[in-house]
């Protein structure tokens, strides 16, 4: 690897596994996504023009998580029960409950694990630029970027992302209301 790579692209590496493990909502299917992520990007780093690394990468991953998943899932629709861990947490979820006494944070353990699995259970092109936006801050241009879009769809699927969240947490407290009475 050339020590431009190196300082340029291999800092975001975490970003690059977080946005494939949302993608692919599997850990061990991120990391071959971003192994082969990474292979497209030293191959093709020496096309690489300047600009924001990190949202240049991120769109290499993109493409080759979509690219997995029609190879690997093509007409294949997963119930959210199938990516339901036995503890209730979604699998892959980038925000694991810690583990803390059984008294402490249960409100707040509740909240992620809710949160979690309304964000997997969001279509990709909402679920991809809320991780971009909220888990990797990255800023409208970077994520049009990260994704080939416009930014005004950046921002249009970013507002009804955050919607179809909104429109679930309600769902979901008041389920939660009526299931404790």
């Amino acid at each position: 690897m050339t020590g431009g790579f190196e300082r340029a692209v291999l800092p975001h590496l975490d970003a690059a596994y977080n946005l494939a493990r949302w993608l692919t909502r599997d850990g061990r299917d991120a990391e071959d996504v971003v192994q082969e992520a990474m292979l497209r990007a030293v191959a093709h780093f020496d096309g690489f023009r300047g600009g924001d690394p990190k949202s240049w990468l991120l769109r290499i991953v993109r493409n080759c998580a979509y690219d997995w998943i029609a190879k690997r899932r093509s007409g294949t629709v997963v119930p959210l029960d199938a990516v339901m861990g036995p503890s209730g947490q979604v699998r892959g979820a980038l925000d694991p409950v810690p583990a803390e006494a059984p008294d402490a944070g249960l409100e707040r353990d509740a909240d992620r694990v809710r949160l979690n699995r309304l964000v997997a259970a969001l279509p990709p092109e909402f679920r991809e630029v809320l991780v971009l936006r909220e888990v990797e801050e990255l800023s409208y241009r970077d994520i049009a970027t990260a994704t080939g879009v416009p930014i005004g769809t950046v921002m249009s699927r970013l507002a009804r992302g955050r919607a179809l969240l909104k429109r679930g947490w309600e769902r979901a407290a008041k389920q939660e209301v009526r299931g404790g009475l």
